[in-house]
């Protein structure tokens, strides 16, 4: 943020409070003074949904940390085009004062009133109240009360919001909207239905669409469609929808659609994938024809796209993206009756996803290449602190990969990260909650089990890792086991780590084997440059430090099936 923004937002806080202050010296009736009763539903998120809260590019979940009171609070994913604004509509009193009060945590956090008063503060590391009052106009009979964040400045936390004051009840609106109309499935997948329907009207306005699985409300939103992510494969649901004012009338229940999900293993899509890397350049790249030849591999992990400036992607930010060597080996892999997912990102260099201004950019830095190389897959390999561990970033990266999926039938989207022996970490959690909040309808959640401190058993590691993910899968998607594995993907180190672990060809091989039993999406390895012997010859770019027979690596990664 620029400091003139700040003084903009500053100008236009004083400004608001100057016109409030010169309505209330020339109004003609005094205002009453609001009762101290909180009259916002969900105030402090305890109930573990959004509803009847609605947030601005579905940018809002709830988490169980950090909170500041109870066990819930809202976390709003800001991007660089999105403050990820979180509001409701409530029934007040005319020609009344109110009291507007909040907990929140992060930079440049605003709490205020549609058209009226707010205030902001920045606290990024711990919980401070903010505070504001407003004054209804002679006939208003709702407020829309709201908190978010600003640009590019990191996800922010709400808690405990109150609104004190008397409702709007007195029979002031009783009536409900009309029902919602023409609801319909217009799309599935075996996690996932997506919704739409006809819009209701009401005598002073919808405030919000409630959408039920049977008699369980599942969603609420502010606009016509809706996608219902965590459903189980070939599962049938029924699915309703009611149309909601700010009073808290409600509608009758739609039509009702009854919808099968697609069937399992691989996330409803049979998408399996062995998908070693190979790096063109560095560490002497061998012919990819002649590894597919000696191993029997089809699929390669091409690294990696990045940012040659202007979000303009190019192989390593320096090589065209197309007519140099990785055409070349592309082809040499298609000819050969294989295919390719390049993969976006890395641990260094200049990024798309740290460097496109927005996710609509980064979508069409993504399209690009999905055009030049006609793809059936694509990797989001997000590590470092400008990425991984930039919330708003990561936001930025699976509204990219959700746009470029709905825009590209078939295409698969994977999200490569990094582990701790026991699981996700917690911006590998923080990843995967803002996958399932932004409906990013993520194929594959690709954990790299290695570069863990120096842990010995590379194998207990590993497996121990992607059971923690599975564990995370299935809280946050509602998914059962064999779901949660079937979006699971391992992308190891063969050899010698950075940190001197060691995973052998028989470790390596023991993984593979896991991962077959366990029926997960994709098996990887850092790198086939490396799949060479070199016994004592440390971490290097072109052989694996430990005795192995040439192109050993690949060939037990093609023996993976899922």
């Amino acid at each position: 943020m620029r400091i003139t923004d700040l003084g903009r937002s500053r100008r236009r806080f004083f400004a608001l409070l100057g016109t409030a202050a010169l309505a209330l010296a020339g109004a003609v009736a005094l205002p009453t003074t609001a009762q101290a009763a909180n009259i916002l539903p969900n105030p402090g998120f305890e109930s573990g949904s959004l509803s009847p809260w609605s947030c601005t590019g579905n940018l809002g979940s709830i988490v169980s940390s950090p909170v500041h009171g109870g066990s819930k609070a809202l976390a709003g994913a800001v991007s660089s085009s999105d403050n990820a604004q979180c509001s409701q509509t409530v029934s007040v009193q005319p020609n009344t004062t109110y009291s507007l009060s909040g907990w929140v945590r992060g930079s440049y956090v605003y709490l205020g009133v549609d058209g009226g008063a707010s205030t902001w503060t920045t606290s990024p590391s711990a919980y401070s109240q903010l505070s504001v009052s407003f004054t209804t106009g002679a006939s208003q009979t709702s407020a829309k009360i709201y908190v978010h964040g600003w640009y590019a400045q990191g996800t922010y936390y709400a808690d405990d919001i109150s609104l004190d004051g008397p409702g709007g009840g007195g029979g002031s609106d009783t009536q409900a909207p009309t029902t919602p109309t023409n609801l319909t499935s217009t799309g599935k997948t075996s996690s996932s239905v997506s919704l739409s329907w006809g819009a209701s009207s009401d005598n002073v306005g919808v405030s919000a669409y409630d959408v039920y699985s049977g008699s369980n409300q599942v969603l609420s939103v502010s606009g016509t469609s809706a996608t219902v992510s965590g459903l189980s494969p070939s599962t049938a649901y029924t699915f309703t929808v009611k149309a909601r004012d700010a009073a808290g009338n409600t509608s009758a229940a739609s039509n009702s659609v009854s919808v099968t999900t697609s069937a399992g293993g691989g996330g409803g899509t049979g998408f399996k994938q062995a998908a070693p890397y190979l790096f063109e350049g560095w560490g002497d790249p061998p012919n990819p024809a002649t590894v597919m030849s000696a191993t029997g591999v089809k699929w390669f992990t091409m690294a990696f796209v990045l940012d040659s400036g202007g979000c303009n992607p190019t192989w390593d930010g320096s090589r065209p993206l197309t007519g140099g060597v990785d055409q070349t080996a592309i082809n040499q892999i298609r000819s050969a009756g294989g295919d390719i997912v390049p993969s976006f990102g890395g641990w260094q260099g200049s990024k798309l996803g740290a460097n496109c201004s927005s996710a609509s950019a980064l979508a069409g830095a993504l399209q690009k290449v999905i055009d030049a190389y006609g793809l059936k897959a694509i990797d989001m390999d997000i590590e470092n602190t400008d990425e991984f561990e930039n919330e708003a970033v990561q936001a930025k990266i699976l509204t990219a990969l959700k746009t470029v999926k709905t825009n590209n039938p078939g295409l698969r989207t994977i999200v490569t990260f990094g582990t701790s022996t026991t699981g996700p970490s917690y911006y590998g959690n923080r990843l995967i909650e803002q996958a399932q909040s932004l409906n990013a309808n993520i194929d594959v959640f690709t954990i790299m089990p290695f570069d863990f401190g120096g842990g010995s058993d590379m194998y207990g590691n590993t497996v121990n890792a992607a059971e923690g993910l599975k564990a995370k899968l299935k809280s946050t998607f509602g998914w059962d086991d064999a779901t949660a594995y079937s979006h699971i993907g391992i992308s190891g180190m063969n050899g010698l780590s950075d940190q001197q672990e060691n995973t052998t060809p028989a470790i390596w091989t023991s993984i593979r084997d896991w991962a077959n039993t366990h029926h997960i999406a994709r098996l990887a390895y850092w790198a086939v440059n490396r799949d060479r012997s070199c016994p004592g010859g440390g971490v290097v770019s072109n052989c694996s430090g430990i005795s192995q027979s040439t192109w050993q690596f690949t060939s037990i990664t093609a023996g993976f099936t899922g």
